[in-house]
């Protein structure tokens, strides 16, 4: 039996977390400061050390640690290997350099200037030489910087840290004191186990997990594909587990293997409001851990390291970035945006911590460090920006349009409408995302040789994943009528920057629309009507010049009569524009 007392105590803690979680959130996020800080902020409040509202800390953080493996899932299905290969200089050049000599820095740092053990400053200053992905990226796409050469560079550089780490768990453990730790099995059987549990995910992947997608996909169950896709992440991460692996190598490596699948974007689409939360929570449980009485003591060295922290890490990065051949103004705010610590810092200093390379103050005291640095981006960003001008301006502000899988157009809907349109975009060498919901059309499809993804394209965040924040128009040609004004209306608001374009079945289904923000509707069987009726009159004799004066009549007296039945919503309105009696070549 559920202990009553147990369940009111969740629940009770439940409604307090989400209710300082909404409001602080929402505050940081209208001062631009980020939604992490916020809920570091809002978990600091309620926890033991101030209000002293919600207890239990290391029991929400253990559980809350879903939401890193899912983060990494969601990282491994960005990896598709045409991206990987296409941006391989900046991942692996710009990235490494970046994350290995601020490391090592910042590491040499934290052992000479603030005596601490070698193994420990390792353990603080590789950590610290992480970004913050979740507050940089948003801040890239607020300012139309992302898909421009300064946002790939900087993309490349935070997906090259978040690949690193697993290498970085790696380097703790084997620095681990942790008796139980040390009793594990040897670095080499370790190795033999890695290698193999990521060959069986791949097998998995591929004979395994893809055709159950595509049995789900057959049956149209949304909510199976959900729970087929939270049972993928937390199979991998628990088969790493079952190794004495990281959980997190598991999550990535499934998602390295479904990157190139047509289930990319709903899968996308669907781990990600339970990777928010449950990341959200993780960042509550860290903030209620925080040590606030430890950096009530000392609050100078907390002050004091943050500042050495973001002028270590911006003129590192200045100095590759210059290597690397950017000119002084990109470079100068590629080492500011970067220069704070990130929230995979707190993962790693409680790994840390586990292997007994640092105390639980001196994670407390780092994790307000990397705290304090984050807050401090936005203002410098402000602070710089008149330094920044010209390089906002000149070529590394140049859009240089989509990429990766971000792309120009978005096709919904690829069936034999869809197709035409898509072709002709592509043969005018516009980059285009397909996305359909029929299994079977989808495998057609590769067949051929086209690359379509699995997804209902009346979903917003399924179009949110497949590119649409970054799309210039997005072609919905789809059968039927699963179109609303409303729909549309939430499509308009959500990606201002994408024309929309609609396949509209009939007169009805035109009329159904009504004023939608749309900047076309395209009736499916009009063009070739009129094709078929020219060719006719061709054919019996009629000149061209009577043709083109009949198409034009009828085009002409087609569009007055569907402005007034879109206008009364009325398919009876206007019927005196209908042709329904011979009308003589003199007359107009």
């Amino acid at each position: 039996m559920t202990d009553p007392a147990a369940h009111a105590s969740l629940l009770r803690d439940g409604v307090i977390l989400l209710g300082f979680a909404l409001g602080f959130v929402l505050l940081f996020r209208r001062l631009g400061l980020g939604a992490t800080l916020g809920y570091l902020l809002a978990g600091a409040v309620v926890g033991p050390q101030a209000l002293h509202l919600v207890g239990d800390a290391e029991g929400k953080l253990g559980f809350a640690e879903l939401g890193i493996t899912l983060l990494l899932f969601i990282v491994g299905l960005e990896l598709n290997p045409g991206r990987l290969w296409r941006m391989r200089r900046e991942i692996f050049g710009l990235g490494l350099a970046q994350v290995a000599v601020c490391g090592l820095a910042i590491a040499a740092f934290v052992a000479l200037g603030l005596g601490f053990t070698w193994a420990a400053g390792i353990a603080l200053g590789l950590p610290l030489a992480l970004s913050s992905t979740a507050q940089v990226l948003p801040m890239l796409q607020s300012a139309g910087r992302l898909r421009t050469p300064f946002g790939e560079r900087t993309f490349a550089i935070l997906l090259f840290q978040d690949l690193s780490i697993i290498p970085l768990i790696t380097i703790i453990t084997a620095l681990s004191r942790n008796p139980a730790e040390q009793g594990g099995p040897p670095g080499w059987l370790l190795g033999l186990y890695t290698v193999g549990a990521i060959v069986g995910l791949v097998l998995a992947g591929r004979w395994l997990i893809r055709p159950l997608f595509r049995l789900i996909g057959n049956l149209g169950e949304r909510e199976m594909f959900v729970a087929a896709a939270l049972f993928t992440v937390v199979g991998a991460g628990a088969l790493m587990e079952l190794l004495g692996l990281s959980t997190a190598l598991g999550a990535f490596i499934a998602g390295v293997m479904l990157a190139d699948s047509p289930y990319r974007h709903e899968l996308e689409a669907d781990v990600e409001p339970f990777r928010s939360i449950l990341l959200g929570l993780f960042f509550l449980a860290v903030g209620m851990m925080l040590n606030l009485h430890a950096i009530a003591e000392r609050p100078l060295f907390v002050a004091g390291v943050a500042l050495a922290l973001i002028a270590i890490k911006a003129l590192v990065i200045f100095g590759i970035a210059r290597a690397a051949g950017m000119a002084t103004r990109p470079a100068l705010g590629l080492g500011l945006l970067l220069s704070q610590g990130g929230e995979f810092g707190f993962v790693l200093f409680a790994q840390a911590q586990g292997a007994l390379l640092i105390d639980p103050e001196a994670a407390s005291l780092f994790g307000a460090v990397v705290t304090l640095s984050m807050a401090t981006t936005p203002f410098l960003m402000a602070a710089t920006r008149r330094f920044r001008e010209e390089a906002e301006a000149g070529p590394a502000g140049t859009p240089e349009g989509p990429s990766g899988d971000g792309a120009n157009a978005l096709v919904v809907g690829y069936g034999r409408f869809g197709q035409t349109a898509a072709q002709m975009l592509m043969a005018s060498d516009v980059p285009v995302t397909l996305i359909d919901s029929d299994i079977e059309m989808i495998d057609l499809a590769g067949s051929f040789g086209s690359k379509v993804y699995f997804g209902d394209g009346t979903r917003l965040d399924v179009l949110r994943q497949a590119g649409a924040a970054e799309a210039e128009m997005i072609l919905f040609c789809l059968d039927g009528d699963q179109l609303s004004p409303e729909f549309l209306e939430a499509v308009h608001e959500a990606f201002p920057r994408a024309a929309l374009y609609v396949r509209a079945y009939d007169r009805r289904a035109v009329i159904a629309l009504g004023q939608a923000p749309v900047r076309k509707v395209v009736r499916e069987v009009l063009e070739s009507a009129v094709a078929m009726a020219r060719r006719a009159l061709e054919d019996g004799g009629l000149g061209l010049e009577a043709i083109n004066r009949a198409e034009t009549m009828y085009r002409a007296r087609d569009r007055e009569r569907l402005a007034l039945q879109v206008e009364s919503g009325d398919l009876r309105a206007a019927r005196d524009r209908i042709i329904t009696e011979r009308i003589p070549r003199n007359e107009d």
